[in-house]
C-alpha cells in the first residue's frame, strides 16, 4: 500500500495532487473524508468476518444474528439468524435519527419535459407514500416471498415500489423499461410474479414511448393477476379485461403506516437478471442482510457521503447500479439522491450539466459511455459551467479508458474532484473495487484497490478444453496468484463479500456452472480479465466470456443469436462485440440465410440481403429491445467453425477490426475466411465511398475523388513518357 499522500502548498490545497502516474486527494478533500488512513486495510485482512460483523452492528437489526459468515462451498450464509428490515434502516431506524432526516429531501427527480417542474420527496413524505402503496400491495393479496414485477421508468414511483415490496417483504423483480415485451415475459414467466407495476408511458428524447402496450404483451402467458398503472405521460392505453388497476385510485384510501415484515437474514430481498451466455438470462439471488450491509458501507466510502450531499447516479433503476446506488445506498446513508427521466444530451447536449448546477449535485456517478459522448460534443458546450458544487466524480459499467478519465477529471471534475472508478457486477450487488476517495491513489483506466474486507486475485487463465482438472498439482498451479503486470482472470476470495448473489434463481446447476466450476467452488470466477501494475493497483480489461457490455450493459451474444435466428430464413448466426468510440462496445452480427445464393437472380441478391438485414434488426429489437441493435449486420455463406463445430467468434472478431487472425489449423472450413474477408471489403467500400451517391454533394465528392486519381495517373504515366532514359529501360526489360 501507499504512505500519506505528499503535502501540497497552501494555495493548491483545493487541487489534486500528482505524483507521476499517480493522483491523489487534495488536503482539503482528505480532511472530511471517512476514510483517511491506509490502516484501514490491514485492518480488514487481519479478520474479514470480524471487520464485516463490526460494520453491520451500525445498522439496526431485530435480532443480532449468532454467526458472522458460514461457507459450504460453494453456498455461503452471513449474519446467520439476524432479523432485518432495509426500509425501517432507510426511515425510522436510521443511523442518522429519522427525526433528523424526515424533512430533509430524499428523491429529487427530473423530469424530461423543460416545462415541467421538478419533484421533492422528503424521508417523511417518501416513507408515507412507501406505506400506503405497501398496504395496497397486501390488500392485493401479495405476501412474504411472493415476487412482484416492476416495469417502470424513472419516475418516483420506481422507488416506492421497490422500497413497498421490501416493507413487507415481496420479492421485487425490476425490468429495464427499454426491454422489449418478450424480455419481460421470460421474467415475469421464470418468477411466476403475481403482480405487475407498470406506466402508461414516459417521455425519451421528447416522444412518449407506451409503455403499457409493451407491459400488456409481455403479461401474456404469465401467472400475473393484476397490473397496476401509474399515469404518467397521459397517453392512450389499452384497459381491457379486469386486470388493470390504475395506482392513485389503489392508494387512495391507504393508512400511512405499515409495519415492516421482519426479514431473516438470508431471506431473498430481490431478483435481478443479468445476461447468460446460453441466451436466457439469469436471476441473480439477493439476500437481505449482507447486501444491506454492503450497500451501507461500499456508498459511505467509496463515494465518501457526507450530510449535505446531493448524489447523481445516472442508472436506471432497472439496473444493479440503479438498485444499489440510485436507490438504497444512499438513503440508507441519509443523503439526497437525485434521478433523472430523460436522456442527458436532450433537448441540449449540455442537459446533464444543467442538472448538476441546477440541483447543486455534489456527487456524479456515471458510465464511460456518457462521458464519451459529452466529450465527444466538446468541452466548449460546458465552459460556462463551474460545477462549483461538485466534489466527487464517478465511473461505472465498463472499463474506463485514459482519454475518458482525463477529460472527465479535468473538464468536469476540474482537477478538483476525485474519479472514483469502481469494478462490480450484478452478481456482487455492490462496489468491490475502488480507490477510497480519502486515500487514492487514483491513476487513468486503473480501478484501484479492493473494498476493505475484500480479497481477489488474479491467476492463470483455464481454458475450457482442461475442466475439469484431474491433476492435483495443475490445478494448485492455476489458482496461484500471477506477478504484477501479468494478465489472468480476476477471482473472489472467502469470505466472500455480504451482498454477493446466493444463486440463480431455479437454477442451482447454472450457478455451479458459472461461478464456481473453473477453479474450484471456493473460488468465485468474475468472467472478467485483469492484471496488477507494480502499486497493486487493479487494471480491468474485459470480459472473458461471451457477454458484450453495450454502453456499460450486460448483453449476451447467445441471446442476441436466439433473436436473430428466431427468424425462420436465418439458419444461424454469430455475435461479436466490436469497439465504439462512444458505447465501448456495439454487437456486430454475421449470418446464414437458408436460402441458396443460387436461387436468387444476382438483380434480386441486394434487394434480398438488405431486407434480410433489417429484418434480423427488428428481430433482436423486439426480442431484447433497442440499446442491443447491431452496429453492423454481415450476410454471409458459412460461418468458421472448429471440426466440432464450435463456431470462432475470435476470428470473426479479429477480421472486422482488422487484426492478425493467429492459427487457423483448427477450421473445418478455412475457405469462409477470404469470402467474409471479400464481404467486409466490399461493404466497407460501399459505405465510405459510394454511400454518398444517393445525394448530389455525395456524388460530387465521389467524382472529384475518381478525377483526382485519374489525372495523377495521367502526370504519371506522361512523365515517363517524356524521360527517354526510363523508355530505353523499359525495352531492355
Amino acid at each position: 500500500m501507499f504512505s500519506s499522500s505528499p503535502s501540497l502548498p497552501k494555495t493548491e490545497a483545493r487541487y489534486m495532487i500528482k505524483k507521476g502516474e499517480l493522483y491523489y486527494p487534495s488536503q482539503e478533500f482528505k480532511k472530511k473524508a471517512w476514510i483517511k488512513s491506509q490502516a484501514i486495510y490491514k485492518k480488514a485482512a487481519k479478520d474479514p468476518i470480524e471487520f464485516w460483523e463490526k460494520l453491520a452492528q451500525e445498522l439496526f437489526w431485530w435480532k443480532s444474528w449468532k454467526r458472522g459468515f458460514k461457507h459450504n462451498p460453494p453456498y455461503f450464509k452471513w449474519f446467520l439468524d439476524g432479523k432485518i428490515n432495509i426500509t425501517s434502516n432507510i426511515f425510522e431506524k436510521n443511523t442518522i435519527g429519522f427525526g433528523k432526516i424526515k424533512n430533509k429531501p430524499a428523491l429529487i427527480w427530473e423530469p424530461e419535459p423543460l416545462e415541467e417542474k421538478p419533484q421533492i420527496l422528503t424521508y417523511g413524505e417518501l416513507f408515507s407514500k412507501v406505506n400506503k402503496f405497501a398496504n395496497a400491495l397486501l390488500k392485493l393479496g401479495v405476501k412474504k416471498g411472493d415476487r412482484v414485477g416492476i416495469y417502470l421508468p424513472v419516475i418516483p414511483e420506481v422507488v416506492i415500489s421497490m422500497l413497498a415490496c421490501a416493507r413487507i417483504g415481496a420479492i421485487h423483480v425490476v425490468v429495464f423499461s427499454a426491454f422489449s415485451s418478450a424480455a419481460l415475459r421470460v421474467r415475469l414467466q421464470d418468477t411466476e410474479a403475481k403482480i405487475l407495476i407498470t406506466a402508461d408511458g414516459y417521455y425519451r428524447r421528447g416522444k412518449v414511448l407506451n409503455l403499457k402496450q409493451n407491459a400488456d404483451e409481455g403479461a401474456k402467458e404469465t401467472k400475473v393477476e393484476e397490473i397496476i398503472v401509474v399515469k404518467r405521460a397521459g397517453n392512450e392505453i389499452n384497459w381491457e379485461g379486469n386486470k388493470n388497476i390504475w395506482w392513485h385510485e389503489l392508494i387512495e384510501n391507504e393508512k400511512y403506516f405499515c409495519g415492516p415484515e421482519i426479514m431473516d437474514s438470508e431471506d431473498i430481498f430481490f431478483i435481478l437478471y443479468t445476461s447468460g451466455s446460453t441466451g436466457k438470462p439469469k436471476g441473480c439471488v439477493h439476500t437481505c442482510g449482507g447486501y444491506a450491509v454492503q450497500a451501507y458501507w461500499t456508498g459511505k466510502w467509496i463515494f465518501d457521503f457526507q450530510q449535505n450531499d446531493v448524489f447523481w447516479c445516472t442508472s436506471d433503476p432497472g439496473w444493479i447500479t440503479g438498485h444499489t446506488y440510485t436507490i438504497y445506498s444512499p438513503l440508507l446513508n441519509g443523503i439526497t439522491t437525485l434521478m433523472f427521466e430523460g436522456a442527458p444530451d436532450w433537448p441540449t447536449p449540455d442537459r446533464w450539466a444543467k442538472i448538476i448546477e441546477k440541483h447543486g449535485v455534489t456527487i456524479f456517478y456515471t458510465a464511460p459511455t456518457a462521458i464519451r459522448m459529452f466529450e465527444k460534443f466538446g468541452a466548449e458546450i460546458i465552459k460556462k459551467y463551474q460545477f462549483e458544487t461538485l466534489r466527487l466524480l464517478g465511473s461505472v459499467g465498463e472499463p474506463i479508458d485514459e482519454e475518458a478519465w482525463s477529460w472527465y477529471f479535468k473538464e468536469v471534475g476540474k482537477e478538483k474532484c476525485p474519479v472514483v472508478d469502481t469494478w462490480w457486477q450484478t452478481e456482487t450487488g455492490g462496489i468491490l473495487i475502488s480507490s477510497l476517495p480519502g486515500l487514492g491513489p487514483f491513476k487513468p483506466a486503473f480501478t484501484g484497490f479492493p473494498f476493505p474486507g475484500i480479497k481477489f486475485e488474479i491467476v492463470d487463465e483455464v481454458s475450457a478444453s482442461s475442466l475439469p482438472f484431474t491433476n492435483a498439482r495443475v490445478f494448485d498451479d492455476k489458482r496461484k496468484p500471477l506477478p504484477a503486470g501479468k494478465e489472468g482472470n480476476l477471482v473472489l476470495l472467502p469470505p466472500f463479500s455480504p451482498g454477493l448473489l446466493r444463486g440463480i434463481y431455479k437454477d442451482p446447476k447454472k450457478y455451479l456452472e458459472t461461478y464456481w466450476t473453473q477453479y474450484g467452488k471456493d473460488m468465485y470466477f468474475t468472467s472478467d480479465g485483469a492484471y496488477k501494475d507494480e502499486n497493486g493497483l487493479i487494471r480491468i480489461v474485459g470480459r472473458v466470456d461471451d457477454v458484450i457490455k453495450v454502453a456499460g450493459h450486460r448483453v449476451a451474444t447467445g441471446e442476441l443469436e436466439n433473436a436473430v435466428t428466431k427468424h425462420p430464413d436465418i439458419i444461424e448466426c454469430a455475435v461479436i462485440g466490436a469497439p465504439d468510440e462512444i458505447k465501448g462496445e456495439v454487437p456486430v452480427v454475421f449470418m446464414v440465410s437458408k436460402t441458396p445464393a443460387d436461387v436468387k437472380t444476382s438483380a434480386d441478391e441486394e434487394k434480398f440481403s438488405e431486407e434480410l438485414k433489417q429484418e434480423a434488426i427488428y428481430q433482436i429489437k423486439k426480442e431484447i429491445g433497442p440499446i442491443a441493435l447491431p452496429k453492423e449486420v454481415y450476410l454471409v455463406e458459412d460461418l468458421p467453425k472448429t471440426r466440432s463445430g464450435k463456431i470462432m467468434r475470435r476470428i470473426l472478431k479479429r477480421l472486422f477490426v482488422g487484426e492478425e487472425l493467429g492459427d487457423l489449423s483448427t477450421l473445418s472450413n478455412p475457405e469462409s475466411i477470404e469470402k467474409i474477408k471479400k464481404i467486409l471489403t466490399l461493404q466497407n467500400f460501399s459505405k465510405k465511398n459510394l454511400g454518398g451517391l444517393t445525394n448530389k454533394n455525395g456524388f460530387l465528392i465521389f467524382l472529384l475523388d475518381f478525377l483526382f486519381v485519374a489525372v495523377g495517373i495521367g502526370i504519371l504515366i506522361f512523365s515517363v513518357l517524356q524521360n527517354k532514359e526510363i523508355i530505353k529501360w523499359l525495352l531492355r526489360k
